[in-house]
């Protein structure tokens, strides 16, 4: 059953046809995913009060509604770390189509995974899991289900990454947290079979897992 919240963000992005990516997010956090704390500011000042209260360093993202691909307009910047530096990217972002704000974002640390969900004509909702990275497109390492996701399911996906051994802490690195990652895909699942009908199709890339948390650090909702 879906929240007022959920309900409202996706009626209002009916007409553009996708949601913005801080009203995924809430989406997201409404779903009881992890997502970084975060700001939305519309002016440079703005920015600069919402980067003070969440602490350097942060990651930058243009919001506006004539860009659904923010990093074919080199609209995301990440680890800045002052005052200045923000200031100086917003006012290169403010250059780009549509502009209506900044959203602020503490950076995430992990394992990068990708995490997506597509409504598939002849089987209908299906859930995807990958290992991220730049490598993400070349070697293509994924796992699909059908949803709705049991518990078994995510172990069984999971376990058939190639990658897996990142997520135990391959040569002395941090190994996922394994509840925190199984409970991501079972809450993701959820929210797809509720919004199914109205939903072409989400991205969460990427997903970064440590060992504290899994935490979706970039979201994009596809409508109908």
């Amino acid at each position: 059953m879906l929240n007022s919240i959920t309900q409202k963000i996706l009626s209002d992005s009916k007409q553009r046809g996708w949601v913005l990516e801080p009203d995924a997010k809430r989406i997201m956090r409404e779903a009881g995913l992890d997502v970084p704390e975060s700001r939305f500011a519309a002016t440079s000042e703005a920015a600069v009060q919402s980067a003070r209260e969440l602490g350097y360093p942060l990651v930058a993202k243009v919001v506006s509604p004539a860009v659904l691909h923010k990093t074919e307009v080199k609209g995301v910047a990440v680890g800045i770390d002052s005052d200045q530096a923000l200031q100086d990217v917003v006012s290169r972002f403010s250059g780009i189509d549509g502009f209506a704000g900044v959203h602020l974002e503490k950076m995430a640390r992990g394992v990068e995974l990708i995490v997506g969900a597509k409504i598939d004509d002849q089987f209908g909702p299906v859930i995807l899991i990958g290992m991220g990275g730049t490598g993400v497109e070349i070697y293509q390492d994924v796992a699909i289900r059908m949803a709705p996701l049991a518990q078994v399911d995510v172990k069984s996906m999971i376990h058939s990454l190639k990658g897996k051994r990142l997520l135990e802490g391959y040569r002395g690195g941090e190994a996922a947290n394994q509840v925190k990652l199984t409970q991501t895909l079972l809450d993701f699942s959820k929210l797809v079979m509720d919004i199914k009908d109205v939903i072409e199709s989400i991205d969460l890339n990427p997903v970064f897992c440590s060992a504290g948390a899994c935490v979706v650090a970039d979201a994009r909702i596809i409508l109908r």
